[in-house]
């Protein structure tokens, strides 16, 4: 049970509502039904975290059901996505269960719904029927094909089953009530007919279940208790239970939908038909291009699961829709990383930093920390010499009071290392700086306890030794869109709002700790933000992505 201490949301006190008055703590089962035609977004994160928290919560089952009914879009990669972005998030659900394993069961409560006179074969053309249906201020017209006869329904369903109609001639209705003021109830299709292959059934069945004929029975055949569904579905409850009305045995448990509302995330989209453009049209390089919302897109992009599960729960589940700023969401993942991620120096902009009285030859191993915010992490040692890399925007020739880092005749620190101070540049042709020359005190090494070292200074670089420094490929991923509501304005494209600047790579300089990482290990570049390991390294090359810089950088831009 909950823990009474803890407030519960709406969804929790539907159930224990539900406990008090009519089922038991061992008839609740919650279900997650993906339909296996995209990747899972981070929309779909907070339904999996509520039903599957639920079930962690009461002890309870989690059913992990595909709605796999339409075979023109769904795929078997899709599925195993589905699967292993469920288990990266760290859930086990109870039953591994698949519509098209009721597609039986299904045809035979239809085939009886159409001898009780509650169900139809239906000839018109698609757009015939919808204009039929009527509007939400007009009642419906009948179908002239409502009162065919039970024999001749029987007939042609059987057809269509056996894949002796064509594609689209005929599809099957419930008969329920053509002036009713919720259109969902005015005689909706319950099968149509596609000749696909599907990717469990082959080509056994010619016709396939609608969403609304197959979400609460199969709900019923599962024995759900609680089939928790967005907001936009709201409508279907009553279409969900009168289906349920003509199936349930009243010795069993009767499922019930409730619903939530849908969280949005700005400068992302969660419509997987729009995801699917960016994929088809090449704006990014597959469904887990890290720019993308998808989960698989998040994990290569280097959150982690407790970032995204941390997410959910902060946002919590409620009954009216808004929209969650997505600083939100990386907040999470630098609260992770932060307490996680081992420390590396790593210069992104670099620009020769030469230390004049150091000798020259000479290479010294550093101690520096890996993680000051764990203990347990330990330390590493670095490589430092006469001759080092340093990031561009890190000195300037000239500054006021307010640049604490290197300048002229000023002194800052090298993180793990010495003191030093500017003492002069040399420029190419074109006036670029390309070499800064400096001078260091040997008494003020990091650690070391001497007086020197216990001396205060304002700024700290982080460096890389040019002799040691490992070349490493750097992707630098922004938000993909430029405005937080991208599908929000209908008159315009969506596609019209793509951040040019969403990707940009560039070479980096790394210390030589990292020459052996692998794919998803995840860093801080210190003073620069949070990376991950992409799967396309090699041997050769490390490639890291940007998760997030260390500071919300949009937010200035809003100020």
């Amino acid at each position: 049970m909950t823990n009474e201490a803890t407030p519960l949301n709406f969804i929790e006190q539907i159930i224990e509502d539900d406990l008090s008055k009519e089922y038991t703590k061992e008839q609740l089962c919650f279900r997650f039904p993906p339909e296996p035609n995209g990747y899972l977004h981070i929309g779909h994160a907070s339904s999996i975290c509520l039903n599957f928290g639920l079930g962690e919560r009461y002890s309870a089952p989690v059913n992990l059901r595909f709605d796999d009914t339409n075979p023109a879009k769904e795929e078997q990669e899709f599925v195993d996505a589905i699967k292993h972005d469920i288990s990266w998030l760290g859930y086990t659900w109870a039953t591994e269960c698949y519509a098209s394993d009721y597609f039986q069961q299904l045809y035979d409560w239809a085939v009886a719904l159409i001898k009780d006179g509650k169900a139809y074969v239906d000839s018109q053309t698609s757009e015939a029927i919808a204009e039929q249906k009527g509007t939400p201020n007009t009642v419906g017209k009948a179908s002239p094909y409502r009162n065919r006869s039970v024999a001749e329904n029987l007939e042609l369903f059987e057809k269509m089953k056996n894949g002796e109609t064509k594609e689209g001639e005929h599809v099957l209705r419930a008969k329920i009530n053509m002036e009713s003021p919720n259109m969902l109830m005015r005689d909706p299709v319950m099968y149509r007919t596609l000749f696909k292959n599907h990717h469990r059934t082959g080509t056994d069945w010619r016709i396939f279940p609608m969403y609304d004929w197959t979400h609460g029975e199969s709900d019923y055949i599962e024995q759900v208790s609680h089939s928790f569904c967005t907001l936009e579905f709201l409508p279907h409850r009553e279409l969900y239970d009168w289906f349920l009305d003509q199936v349930v045995d009243p010795k069993k448990l009767r499922p019930k939908q409730r619903e939530f509302a849908r969280r949005n995330l700005s400068h992302t989209l969660v419509s997987k038909r729009k995801l699917a453009h960016l994929v088809s049209s090449g704006v990014v390089t597959g469904w887990d291009d890290p720019r993308m919302p998808t989960i698989s897109g998040l994990r290569r992009r280097g959150y982690t699961p407790e970032s995204i599960k941390n997410f959910a729960e902060s946002i919590g589940v409620g009954k009216r829709e808004n929209l969650i700023d997505v600083s939100h969401l990386e907040f999470n993942v630098r609260e992770d990383l932060n307490k996680k991620a081992p420390r590396i120096m790593v210069v992104l902009d670099p620009v020769k930093l030469i230390i004049d009285n150091y000798p020259e030859g000479k290479t010294e191993m550093l101690e520096a920390e890996n993680n000051q915010e764990d203990e347990s992490a330990g330390f590493r040692e670095v490589p430092f010499s006469r001759e080092l890399l340093i990031e561009r925007e890190d000195f300037k020739e000239e500054a006021n009071r307010k640049f604490f880092r290197l300048t002229i005749g000023k002194e800052v620190r090298l993180k793990n290392a010495y003191i030093i101070k500017g003492e002069s540049v040399v420029k190419d042709a074109d006036g670029n700086i390309t070499e800064i020359h400096c001078t260091y005190d040997p008494d003020s090494k990091s650690g070391s306890g001497s007086e020197a070292s216990l001396r205060k200074v304002k700024g700290t670089l982080h460096w890389v030794s040019e002799p040691h420094a490992l070349p490493v490929e750097v992707r630098l991923y922004d938000r993909l869109f430029t405005v937080p509501s991208p599908d929000a304005d209908k008159e315009k494209d969506f596609m019209g709002f793509i951040n040019p600047d969403s990707l940009q790579t560039i070479t980096g300089y790394a210390e030589p700790s990292v020459a052996q990482s692998k794919s998803e290990d995840k860093f801080q570049f210190q003073r620069l933000g949070y990376f991950v390991v992409d799967r396309d390294s090699t041997s050769e090359k490390l490639v890291f992505n940007r998760t997030v810089p260390l500071r919300d950088s949009w937010a200035k831009l809003n100020e």
